[in-house]
Order: structure tokens, then C-alpha cells, then sequence
């Protein structure tokens, strides 16, 4: 009985062993395959956050003007100027060598005024810091037209809206400035100058946009972020795991570089010339010399033809002391 149980307890102990081992090493292997993952999407989003340029900036504009005129045609002495400042906390906002669209969107009134207006100019300049002009456009714009008896059947339509102040009788103009801007990292643009080319024109408010034209790697990180991330966790996660295992097989089977050639070649020329010059005592124990030094035959197959002859000729002369203290 006490055998018995003496059996049954060393069962119990053994498989308990067994199943916290086991637990130990799952509780391993899942700790490594979470620091893995978080490593390579530490990785992604580090690589994504400094190889993406902002993909869009807007800021409002705000114009300045003269208005000490004497001429009682026109209340502006001079045409509207927004002064834009391309920085952001100190940083430039335009990456270097990345396209971007510019564009300016106006909000303006059905007014008379511009009604009568007609086209008007918007010109654009860019300036680095130290005040060199970088690039520059000029682009013409104008309300939409739209006839009398339009507008009037609008605004009957919209009577309610219009008395309740939830529309108001205006239009959004955007003016493309720039299609394709790209920075010179040399001379970056720190500000940016927009000036309307009327004394008449009239401005609710304006907004200046950047836009960003991806392509290649970028494209798909800005349109596809979901695949994007899935291929380049992954790969990162293969990557790391492969390192890893490498690493782990090295430390557990402590595979040791073998030496080079040359160095295998020294050591087991200097055992043969060891031997030579102890073949006199090899030969008073009667045993031949290759009974004692048989690493002298492991040399490379590769060595000279007079090398093998001369250790062939000692052997030989080995075998004959061998032979002769026989007879003695």
C-alpha cells in the first residue's frame, strides 16, 4: 500500500513538473511573440511618422490695405495683400522634395460690386528667409454668372432661409495658385504673399490650402494605411523573428566558427614536426609513427606532392629503425 502510494505521489509530482514546465515555456514563447510585435510596429510607425509629409494645411488669410486715398471712386488706396507665414512651431510645414498643390478659396458676395467686377488677378509669391523670391504665379478668377431672373427666382425659393440667416446670397471661389510646388531644400519658402489685383473687389473671408501630390511608397502608405501596415508589420515581424531564432540557435547549440584553413594547416604542421623530432623514442617503443600520430594524415589533401613524399620517405625510415632494433 505504502509502495502504492509512494508511486501514485511520484506520478503526481511529475506530471505537475511537466504542466508547470510546460506553462513556463507557453508563457515564454507568448512573451517573446508580443515583444516581437510591438517591436516591428514600434518600427512601422516610426519609419511612417518621419518618411510621411503632412498630408494637408490650411490656414486663414488676412488682408491688409490702404485706405488714406483722396479718389472717391474706389474705398481701397491700394490692392489687398495677406502676408502667410510657412512655418509651424519652427518647423517648415512643406517637406523638401515633395509636390505639393496650393490653393486659395474665396468667399465672396453677390454683390453689385462684384458682379461688375469682372475678372480679377490673384498673384502669388514665395520667399525664403533670407527674402529671395522662390517661385511666383498669377491666376484670374470671377463669381459665377448668373442672370436676373435667376437670382431673383433663387431668392424667392430661398426667401425663408435667407430672412432666417441660415444661406446667405454668396459664392466660394478656389483659385489654384500653384499645381505643382515643390521646396528647395536649399532656399526653403518661409512666407508666402498673395495679392488680389482689384481696389474693388469685396471679401467675406479667405483660406489658403496645401495639399500633398503622393506617389510611389507614399501613395499607398497615405490611400492604403490598413494594408500598408498589415505588409509592413508583418515584415518586420519575420524579420525580428528570424534574427531572434538565429540567435537562440547559436546560444543553445553554441556553434563555434571553425578556424580558418590556413590556421588548421599550422597546427597540424607543427604536431608532424613535434613527431618527427620524438620519432627516435617512438622508435624504442616499437610501435610505428603512425600508430601514435595519426592527425598527421588529416592534413590537406591539396598540399604539395614534396611534402607527402617526405613524409612518406620518413615512414618509411621509421618502419626500417622499427625493423632493424627488432632484429637487434
Amino acid at each position: 500500500m505504502g509502495s502504492a502510494l509512494y508511486v501514485l505521489q511520484d506520478a503526481v509530482v511529475t506530471a505537475m513538473s511537466h504542466t508547470r514546465k510546460k506553462v513556463l515555456q507557453g508563457f515564454v514563447v507568448f512573451s517573446v511573440i508580443l515583444l516581437l510585435l510591438w517591436l516591428a510596429a514600434f518600427l512601422y510607425g516610426s519609419f511612417y511618422y518621419s518618411y510621411m509629409p503632412k498630408a494637408a494645411f490650411s490656414t486663414p488669410v488676412h488682408y491688409y490695405y490702404r485706405t488714406d486715398c483722396e479718389s472717391p471712386s474706389s474705398f481701397l488706396c491700394s490692392y489687398p495683400v495677406a502676408n502667410i507665414s510657412l512655418m509651424r512651431n519652427k518647423k517648415h510645414v512643406l517637406t523638401f522634395g515633395q509636390a505639393y498643390q496650393i490653393s486659395l478659396q474665396l468667399e465672396l458676395p453677390e454683390s453689385p460690386t462684384n458682379q461688375e467686377l469682372g475678372m480679377f488677378m490673384v498673384k502669388t509669391t514665395c520667399f525664403s528667409r533670407d527674402g529671395g523670391q522662390i517661385a511666383s504665379s498669377a491666376r484670374s478668377s470671377m463669381l459665377r454668372y448668373r442672370s436676373d431672373l435667376l437670382r431673383t427666382m433663387g431668392t424667392l425659393l430661398f426667401l425663408p432661409a435667407f430672412l432666417s440667416g441660415a444661406i446667405e446670397q454668396k459664392q466660394m471661389l478656389e483659385v489654384e495658385l500653384f499645381s505643382d510646388f515643390t521646396d528647395d531644400p536649399y532656399a526653403p519658402s518661409v512666407t508666402a504673399v498673395i495679392e488680389i489685383l482689384s481696389n474693388k473687389v469685396q471679401i467675406y473671408s479667405s483660406q489658403l490650402y496645401v495639399h500633398a501630390h503622393f506617389t510611389g511608397i507614399r501613395y499607398l502608405l497615405f490611400y492604403f494605411p490598413v494594408s500598408s501596415a498589415l505588409v509592413g508589420v508583418s515584415s518586420n515581424f519575420i524579420f525580428l523573428s528570424v534574427l531572434f531564432i538565429l540567435s537562440y540557435m547559436r546560444l543553445l547549440l553554441r556553434v563555434e566558427w571553425k578556424p580558418e584553413q590556413a590556421r588548421i594547416q599550422f597546427v597540424f604542421t607543427q604536431v608532424c614536426i613535434i613527431a618527427k623530432i620524438l620519432s627516435g623514442v617512438i622508435a624504442q617503443t616499437q610501435l610505428p609513427l603512425i600508430a601514435c600520430f595519426p592527425c598527421c594524415l588529416q592534413l590537406r589533401t591539396d598540399g604539395s606532392v614534396s611534402e607527402r613524399e617526405n613524409m612518406n620517405s620518413n615512414e618509411q625510415e621509421d618502419e626500417k629503425d622499427v625493423a632493424a632494433g627488432t632484429k637487434k
